[in-house]
Parts: structure tokens; sequence; C-alpha cells
């Protein structure tokens, strides 16, 4: 077992939404020429990379400072997400040919795109500002106070992709089973595979999968889960009411609030509602009782088409021998680089963690809870994938606080719709519908309700959720 992982009784995750690797973190350690205090290289930015727009002029990275016209709902719309937009930003194609290397230089490009198609539609979630360029904008670390300082604090994965180059339900279950089961967009209605919560539940140990504010999501992706009792799902107020008892289960996975005024941090939503989030969640964590005892990391499902200057690489183990859904996708690329923390008493300030073998991507996290918790692996993904346990080299927990003095960003800025659901939100809402619920007259089936706003969303999903919740407490 590597390092202090033994010392390790309750790991939390929070996945947060559509964020690359050098839009939120790339500028952490530019002024000290990417290296850490601990002299550890980092893959950040160095300023001088760029994209070309289509008309022969290249655009350079820039940094997103708090004088910008809306630094927390950058960029000003939503960028090409999926299969084929990921393609065409990696290497300027939809369909690549077999071999081809990706060269990252088609963002500025198809977020120009994106724009347009946005502006198309009824509902714009475009602000009118918006230009091309703004793709290349990357936070300046003085932006993101609370996540720089935990970064700076503990750790942080400089090599942490995306599982599969595509966008969140494929990622999210790769992160939860370590496989998509050859899906790769969101239209996912139940994975049939089983998760590292049936494997938790097989070893007696206790799990716990947290909304932010509603019912959450994850429960909703497999049978080991949408089965499974009642008490290990809630909201975060319920998380932290267990980790202030001391009490947290084995492992933990946090779900943000995923609409357009949620802080999920999903272009182009309120990023500074998100650095609130992560204070919030550290602040919890630190004054436990099981503090000494807990890895929480923090990571973003896919990076949402935001630019990353790092070529995915392509030497992914396939999770089995099933072919993905577009392209014949063979499943042996990752997807682009995502942000990604890594923070524990037993964490060095300053780490930049790299494995010595392997690539991390979102199974690295059920390779370290299978290594912990003596689980077996799920499929050849999570089998092959390097474990984050040689982070933890502190024999003696730390008791120091790397939030002391900082301050949370505040923004005012909203979303132009804020009320209207997001995509996950109906996702969400597709996902109850189907559960197999008998109504007042002993049918099965159900036709949801018209769900115009993110308010009657919410109010059906735990509605919905609710009554699932007593049907199992009955047939138990």
């Amino acid at each position: 077992m590597a390092h202090q992982l033994a010392k390790i009784k309750h790991v939390v995750q929070l996945m947060l939404e559509n964020r690359s690797f050098d839009q939120m973190l790339g500028f952490l350690y530019e002024k000290s020429g990417n290296k850490s205090p601990l002299g550890h290289k980092f893959a950040g930015l160095t300023g001088d990379e760029s994209n070309p727009d289509g008309t022969g002029r290249t655009i350079p990275v820039f940094k997103i400072t708090d004088a910008a016209d809306h630094p927390y709902l950058m960029p000003g719309a939503d960028p090409g997400e999926g299969f084929y937009n990921t393609n065409l930003q990696l290497f300027g194609t939809q369909h690549p040919a077999a071999g081809s290397k990706p060269n990252n230089k088609g963002f500025v490009t198809n977020f120009k795109t994106a724009i347009l198609a946005d502006r198309a539609k009824h509902y714009s979630d475009t602000l009118p500002t918006t230009q091309a360029n703004e793709i290349m904008g990357m936070y300046a670390p003085e932006a993101l106070p609370v996540m720089s300082a935990l970064a700076r604090g503990y750790a942080v994965c400089d090599c942490w992709f995306a599982s599969v180059p595509t966008q969140t339900i494929p990622n999210r279950a790769f992160a939860a089973a370590a496989t998509s089961q050859g899906h790769l967009d969101n239209h996912v209605k139940l994975f049939t595979c089983p998760s590292i919560f049936g494997r938790l539940n097989d070893k007696k140990l206790d799990w716990g999968i947290y909304g932010f504010n509603r019912a959450p999501l994850t429960r909703m992706d497999f049978p080991d889960t949408i089965h499974a009792d009642p008490s290990h799902f809630g909201h975060f107020s319920d998380f932290k009411k267990r980790a202030e008892a001391g009490t947290l289960p084995a492992y933990s996975f946090l779900e943000p609030s995923f609409g357009a005024s949620g802080n999920s941090q999903h272009p182009n939503y309120n990023v500074a509602l998100g650095e609130q989030l992560l204070y919030d969640l550290y602040c919890v964590l630190r004054t436990s009782p099981a503090w000494a005892e807990t890895l929480l990391i923090i990571s973003y499902d896919e990076h949402g088409g935001n630019y990353d200057h790092i070529a995915p690489p392509q030497n992914a183990t396939p999770p089995d021998d099933t072919v993905g859904e577009f392209d014949n996708f063979d499943f042996k690329r990752f997807g682009v680089r995502v942000p990604a923390l890594l923070i524990s008493p037993l964490i060095e300030a300053g780490t930049v963690f790299h494995p010595d073998h392997g690539t991390v991507d979102h199974t690295s996290v059920l390779k370290t809870l299978e290594l912990r918790f003596d689980l077996p692996p799920l499929t050849k993904r999570d089998a092959a994938a390097p474990d984050l346990g040689d982070v933890l080299t502190l024999a003696k927990a730390r008791t120091d606080d790397v939030l002391a003095g900082v301050l949370v960003p505040q923004s005012e800025q909203k979303h132009p719709n804020p009320s209207v659901p997001s995509e996950l939100e109906k996702v969400h809402a597709m996902k109850v519908a189907s559960l197999p619920l008998p109504d007042e007259h002993g049918h099965f089936k159900h036709q949801p309700p018209e769900l115009l706003t993110s308010g009657a969303l919410h109010d059906y999903v735990e509605g919905r959720t609710a009554a699932w919740n007593e049907h199992l407490r009955r047939h138990q």
C-alpha cells in the first residue's frame, strides 16, 4: 500500500462541471517558472500558447482577472461539447483518421460555431458581448483565490484527463463504474453495469451520494444505486451533519447544483459560486473530527469545450470489448485534461502530483478506493489505472488552515436565463420519470409534466424521488 493511504478512512470527492485544467489552474505557478515551492515541475501555461481563429489571426491565451467585464461568467457562452466537438477542438475535424495526432488548435473556431448556434436558439444563453477569443481566457490565480490556495496548500494534479473525449454523463459513468458501456453522449437512461457503490456494499462498507440541494443525479445511473437503501443519499446539508459528527462513510460522492443559477461552474454559470462551494466544503471537513483520516478530491467531469494546451494521451486501456456508438470509437483516447486537487493533512504543501506510471483519469479514484478497501476492479480501465496513494507522504497530520484570511470572490452578475432548466437538470428529470413506480391505480406508465423552469423541475425530481424512497421502504 502506497505511503499513508492506510491511514485514510474517508474519501470525499466533489465533481464539478465542464472546465479545462488550463482555464482554472494553468497560471497557478507561472510567476515561479512553472515550478512549485517544492521544486516540482508544473505543466502550466507560459502565456505563449495560442489558437488560430480561422481568419489568419492567432489568438493568444490571456488572464481573466476581476477587472474583466464579466469575469465569473467566462467564457460568455457555452462552448461546444460532446464527441464530435471535442474532435474538432483537438484534431480540426469531426472524424480524425486512425493514428492522427491532436494539436489542440481548433478551440477558437469551434467556439465561434457554438456562439452562432446558441444565438440562433429561442433562449440564447450567450452574453451579448461574447467573442470567440474568450475561449482563450484562463483564470489568473488571484481571480480564484480559494481554488488557488487549496492547490498551493496541498496538491494539484496536472496530469488528470477526462476518461473519454466527450461530455458529462459518459465521464461520470467512468467515475463511478470505469465504463460508459459504449455511450458517448448524455442521452443514457440507465447503465446496466455494477458501480463502485455496489462494490462497497458487497464489503459492507458505508457510502453516500449527495446532491447539493436536491436528490443526487448519480443515484439514477446504476441498478446498485437505484435500488440501494435511501439512507445512502441526501443533500449537502446531510453530508455536513455527518462530517461535523465525524461519521462520514468510507466514500462520499458530492454533486454541485446543476442549474444555471447553481454552483457547478459549468460555462457560463457563476464561477464565484463554485469558489464558495469549495470554501464551504473545505471548512466543513477541516473542522471535522475525522479530518486527519480524510482525503478530499476536487475534480471536473470533462473540459466542456474549454482550451487546454496539452494533447490528451492515446494509450488508454479500453474498459471492455464494447465499441463506441460514434465512429466505432475504441476508448483508447483519453479526454481533455481537467482540473484536479488532492487535499488532506497528510499531503505536503506545494505538491504537484504525478504518478510513477500510467495516466490519471477518473478511474484513478476507483483504483485508490479498491486498494484502500480491498475491492475488486470494475473493468480493465480501473485495473490499469494508477492510484493516488503516493500523494499522501506525511506521517503526521498537518493542523494549519490554508484558507485562513482567504476571501471568497463575489459576483452579482447572473446567467441570461437562470430559470431555464439546464441540460443535466433535464437528464435528471428523464431518469426519475423512468423509475418503476406504480401510480394510485397500480399502473407503471408515467408521463412527466411539462417542466419549463428549473424550480418546477426541482419540485418534480424531489417529489418523485421521495415517492421512490417510500416505495423502497415498503418493499424491502
